[in-house]
């Protein structure tokens, strides 16, 4: 009995269907927020890869400069 209770709490399914539209719209508009944002911070998390490669090869070349001296 409990359960069925807290059960309904969260599930509400209403009999007038036109109330599915904002619902459906919203969610829509919030996931293709997420999709954009998940591109995003790969492109972002990409470039900062390539640029943490380029140091640390600048960062080799340079030590193994060093040792080539000594």
């Amino acid at each position: 009995m409990i359960q069925s209770f807290v059960l309904s709490l969260f599930l509400y399914f209403p009999e007038d269907k036109s109330e599915y539209g904002p619902a459906a719209i919203t969610f829509t508009i919030f996931v293709i927020g997420a999709l954009l944002t998940m591109r995003y911070i790969i492109k972002i998390s990409k470039r900062e890869a390539l640029k943490a490669k380029e140091l640390e090869e600048k960062l080799l070349s340079q030590h193994n400069q060093g040792n080539s001296e000594q």
